[in-house]
């Protein structure tokens, strides 16, 4: 091998070191700008991680905490070994894929008038109830409902959960006050967009409440509390 060569291996080998020890020292609360989530990141998208472990079995601690610990790395771990993936405990784009897969996107020109209809009312509700939320937020919101029309306990349509009253009183604030009707923003269509398409970011949560705007009395005294995201709280 020539000077030359060794000296282009050698170069080769330590771009690759370079590149390792960059990945390994994004601070955590900039894991997830850089695409990844590991120990120590904390924030919404640890909390929905949380929940999608949660949800299919492998985080089991009694709640979300938001917070990516060693319980978190260990739930991570042992669902990459089960999808045949490197067991990093990282949470990159391939563990994402295999987390998430393929359900958080909608293909507008597949859908049917109803279902255009049904996204249009989410998204309505998630702009009267979530504006200025999180997106995150968001999309718990759309969560909430589609979880709604899929239970017995509630209609089984968007619109019919949306606008359903009991003894006389709308379930949501929007309908009584009109502001169902406001044009939804994209973001918000976004987030019912993903909420139709089967995101769950609070799971099986069937109620959520304002904890500044309103007691949740009956709520917080029945249900089993989930998580908060931004100013909601949210309850199974």
């Amino acid at each position: 091998m020539t000077v030359q060569k060794k000296v282009l291996h050698v170069l080769r080998k330590l771009s690759v070191i370079l590149v390792i020890a960059a990945v390994l020292a994004i601070p955590a609360g900039e894991a997830f700008a850089a695409g990844l989530l590991k120990q120590g990141s904390r924030g919404e998208e640890v909390t929905r991680l949380q929940q999608e472990l949660m949800d299919q079995g492998y985080f089991t601690h009694w709640r979300t905490t938001g917070y990516f610990g060693i319980k978190t790395r260990a739930s991570v771990i042992n669902f990459q070994k089960a999808m045949g993936l490197v067991p990093d405990g990282i949470v990159g784009p391939k563990t994402n894929a295999a987390l998430y897969g393929d359900t958080a996107t909608v293909s507008r020109a597949a859908l049917t008038q109803q279902a255009r209809g049904d996204i249009y009312w989410l998204a309505r509700i998630i702009q009267a109830e979530a504006q200025g939320e999180p997106y995150t937020g968001q999309v718990a919101v759309g969560n909430v409902i589609m979880n709604r029309v899929k239970s017995s306990s509630f209609p089984d349509t968007v619109y019919g959960v949306i606008f359903e009253y009991y003894q006389g009183i709308p379930q949501f604030s929007p309908v009584a006050d009109g502001t169902i009707y406001n044009t939804p923003g994209s973001s918000c269509m976004k987030a019912a967009e993903e909420a139709y398409a089967g995101s769950k970011p609070v799971g099986s949560a069937l109620y959520f409440f304002n904890p500044k705007k309103a007691a949740g009395s009956w709520i917080v005294r029945t249900r089993q509390y989930i998580t908060t995201i931004g100013n909601h709280a949210f309850y199974r």
